[in-house]
């Protein structure tokens, strides 16, 4: 009797469900076969699940884009997952176009919640007023005057790797895996110069800090969920995502250390600022006060003070979120750029040499930001590292609205015809080859895929068509979206490569066939009969000895 009362109901919610599900697959077919990108060329479909992912990922070096272009022109449509088309462009203006409408073109929604959700609403996860808001008050903190302040970190944490090497090496040469070295160096950076707060990740005795494990943990769990079809249908089927699993509740258990002792952080960076505004006498903080050793001290500062109106103020939730933000953007990516340093000069020990050479001609172990860009092959180093490994290989953007982005030359179809735009609807994602651009022989010349600091001696005119926002490159994209901490990572890399070039010499620790550059958005190496080990570089380290 219980059963056949409520049966009608079963029958309702299976209706309705199967009625939901029928519609979404409707709507997803209609996508993917009558979306306007398929009139592209692009390669053959090896996967109707994996679409060509699994085809990118086997090629090392991040070449297949590169080899795609050559073969179909400025435009090309892949797939991924279930056959969803994906477009791909290296034309200039459609490149500005698209990175310059960042409303438009935002961030894919595949993910992002989650993050957003369990990370908190930083700069990274926010779009249009919100990421505008949070943008003004955090802009001061990453100006010119703040990161020269700021270098004395990047000086003397470089300095504490440089020691902590000399330690290893004490014996004579040594191999050492100088990606983990410098990742832990960089977060001490990025807690220090961020928040004032010690990781101690770096240290020869000790224990890393409560923060610095769960960042850890965190950073391996959001990498593990990037592209993956269980994300790509929880993207579709928001119900999904409830489903618990063990990368979710990893997630979740780091985040909650950090939004607690971020909480600690905050109150306490409240508390000193109306203390010493007290002292001071003053009611209330102004932004021309906004002076401090950490960014996030400056932003509360900025955040609080009396003449900033209360619409344009972040919310407590805003400022917390900015934590993990400082943490993802600010660590990996400088770790990853010194590593791909490394790597570079460690096969050219003449180039190396000539660096070290200019480097010595300092006569101080603490240099300023203005010493550090007045070394014009250092800068050399750095922008031809950061072209020819930019850590990010490229950037996903997802159509917002259906629109029409501009091409600076036109295009031949599929079906022979000439277009001298494309059109896109709501939902398309678009590439943004970054690697791919700058290793474009149109532009770079035919030595485009050599390591060259010379060639900032004297740039080829093409790059100025480059819509980047430092250095005519795509390192740091451009538009409204550009990185925010642009210079804070320069100064830093710079700051390391000061410190370590000087103290060591480096070389292959192992046949150069060995090392592996396995395709991913943030490229990293590793060892080719070592995958078990993840990314890697080991390098044979020396002290430098000075010239026999």
């Amino acid at each position: 009797m219980a059963l056949s009362r409520t049966s009608p109901d079963v029958l309702a919610v299976l209706f309705v469900a199967s009625g939901y599900l029928i519609w979404r697959i409707y709507k997803f077919l209609a996508f993917t076969l009558g979306s306007p990108l398929r009139i592209w060329l692009g390669p053959q479909t090896p996967s109707w699940l994996y679409g060509n992912l699994r085809e990118m990922l086997e090629v090392e070096d991040s070449a297949l884009p590169d080899k795609l272009f050559e073969r179909y022109g400025k435009v090309y449509v892949d797939r991924e997952f279930f056959m969803t088309p994906r477009l791909w462009t290296l034309d200039t203006v459609a490149l500005n176009y698209i990175m310059t409408h960042e409303s438009d073109y935002a961030r894919p929604e595949l993910n992002l919640k989650e993050l957003s959700n369990t990370l908190g609403k930083g700069l990274l996860f926010v779009r249009g007023e919100q990421h505008r808001q949070q943008k003004r008050i955090l802009n001061p903190a990453f100006g010119p005057t703040q990161v020269r302040d700021l270098t004395e970190i990047f000086v003397r944490k470089s300095n504490e790797l440089r020691t902590y090497w000399m330690h290893a090496t004490k014996a004579g040469p040594t191999v050492i895996n100088v990606n983990a070295d410098l990742s832990k160096m960089t977060l001490d950076v990025i807690g220090q110069a961020g928040f004032g707060y010690d990781f101690n990740a770096l240290n020869l005795e000790g224990k890393p800090s409560e923060l610095s494990i769960a960042f850890r943990q965190l950073f391996v769990s959001s990498s593990a969920g990037q592209a993956s079809v269980l994300g790509y249908l929880a993207s579709c089927f928001p119900i999904l995502s409830l489903i618990p699993n063990k990368r979710r509740k990893s997630m979740a258990s780091a985040a909650a250390v950090i939004k607690r002792v971020g909480m600690q952080l905050v109150a306490e960076r409240k508390a000193a600022i109306l203390r010493e505004a007290s002292e001071k006498h003053k009611d209330g903080v102004e932004r021309k006060d906004l002076k401090s050793r950490d960014l996030l001290t400056l932003l509360i500062k900025a955040n609080m003070a009396k003449d900033v109106p209360e619409s344009q103020r972040l919310s407590d939730e805003d400022v917390l979120g900015q934590i993990p933000t400082f943490l993802l953007a600010g660590h990996e990516s400088t770790a990853t750029a010194s590593t791909w340093a490394l790597y570079a000069l460690s096969q050219r020990p003449n180039i190396q040499q000539k660096l070290r050479q200019e480097l010595l001609s300092v006569d101080t172990d603490t240099p300023t930001m203005d010493e550090l860009n007045a070394l014009p092959y250092l800068d050399a180093v750095v922008r031809e590292t950061l072209r020819l490994h930019s850590p990010v290989t490229f950037i996903v953007r997802e159509a917002k609205r259906d629109d029409v982005i501009p091409l600076g030359e036109p295009i031949t179809d599929r079906y022979g015809r000439v277009h001298k735009e494309i059109r896109v609807e709501k939902g398309n994602k678009i590439a943004l080859p970054v690697i791919a651009m700058h290793r474009l022989k149109e532009i770079w010349g035919e030595d485009a895929m050599e390591f060259k600091p010379q060639r900032w001696q004297r740039p080829p005119e093409e790059i100025s068509v480059i819509p980047g926002v430092w250095g005519h490159l795509l390192t740091f994209l451009g538009g409204p979206r550009a990185c925010i901490g642009y210079r804070f990572s320069l100064v830093e890399l710079k700051a390391i490569l000061f410190s370590i070039i000087r103290g060591f010499e480096f070389e292959m620790a192992m046949p150069l066939e060995e090392y592996q550059i396995k395709t991913a958005q943030l490229q990293r190496p590793s060892i080719r009969s070592a995958p078990e080990k993840g990314w890697q570089l080991p390098l044979l380290v020396k002290p430098y000895k000075g010239p026999v």
